[in-house]
């Protein structure tokens, strides 16, 4: 089974007219008023998921500031989720800063999505503003046992739209607030798995953290894939494309470079995803 962790979807009225959400909406307009920078419906990520040999895909929307916009977002994901059964699972997205993000969070659970996420900070790294904030959703995701999928990317290197100024200690800050917590942090955690290498403490706050692979491609060496295996277990790796930015098969041949065996390739492209999702026993 091949479940993909991260794809993006928008309704029609923001795939069409992108534009008219820009001036509310900072972020959302660094990462999509580029032409290039696709916008997909539910019915293409199916198409694209039938071609590519897909089984599951999670997909969510984005963190919007805007509270109509951000609620008809997730919506569409309901809807989506619910037209799809058997190839869809949906994630509730919020702008956790807003006050009304966990009553949202809420809403969308008993509505049958199955976690929460991409939740992102843009504008800014995940500060103690914004730890404060993920507060009561953190607890309503423990309550709910789901997982939470946040963004985090690496400090260094060079810069490209999405790219937060998050700091690795905020990200393990962050971490450590909410151990109790499922969290799957996009982008390779920005390489904070490395620290695995550390003697003390980084294991155990990092014990319930999961690794997303999305735009891997662009970011990092195909080793990535062996340094993973070695020091957190590829069972603590999900496929995750970030669909439609880039499709499977340009993960699938990295982690052939990689040199990673068919059980290896199992567990990140779906079996780790699978049990998060409490898909199997």
């Amino acid at each position: 089974m091949i479940i993909d962790f991260h794809v993006h979807t928008f309704p029609a009225e923001i795939r069409d007219h992108r534009e008219r959400f820009f001036d509310a909406e900072p972020e959302f307009k660094l990462l999509y008023e580029p032409p290039k920078s696709k916008l997909v419906s539910a019915e293409d990520i199916i198409d694209m998921m039938d071609d590519q040999g897909v089984d599951i895909s999670v997909v969510f929307g984005f963190p919007w500031r805007t509270p109509a916009t951000c609620r008809r977002n997730n919506d569409y994901v309901i809807e989506a989720v619910t037209k799809y059964p058997d190839r869809l699972r949906g994630f509730c997205c919020v702008d956790s800063l807003n006050p009304d993000a966990a009553e949202e969070v809420q809403r969308c659970l008993d509505a049958g999505l199955s976690g929460v996420g991409e939740l992102a900070f843009y504008g800014c790294g995940i500060d103690g503003e914004c730890q404060l904030s993920l507060d009561p959703i953190m607890a309503l995701c423990r309550e709910r046992d789901v997982p939470v999928l946040l963004h985090t990317n690496e400090e260094v290197g060079p810069f490209y739209p999405g790219k937060t100024p998050n700091t690795m200690i905020q990200i393990y800050e962050t971490m450590a607030r909410f151990p109790d917590n499922t969290i799957v942090l996009a982008h390779w955690g920005g390489g904070i798995f490395f620290y695995h290498l550390l003697k003390k403490a980084v294991k155990e706050t990092l014990k319930n953290v999961y690794y997303d692979t999305a735009a891997s491609p662009f970011l990092y060496d195909s080793r990535i894939y062996r340094y993973a295996k070695e020091l957190v277990g590829l069972d603590k790796v999900l496929l995750g494309t970030d669909y439609p930015l880039l499709k499977p098969d340009r993960y699938i041949k990295e982690m052939n470079e990689a040199g990673l065996s068919h059980t290896d390739m199992d567990k990140v492209c779906g079996q780790s995803a699978a049990r998060l999702l409490k898909m199997t026993d």
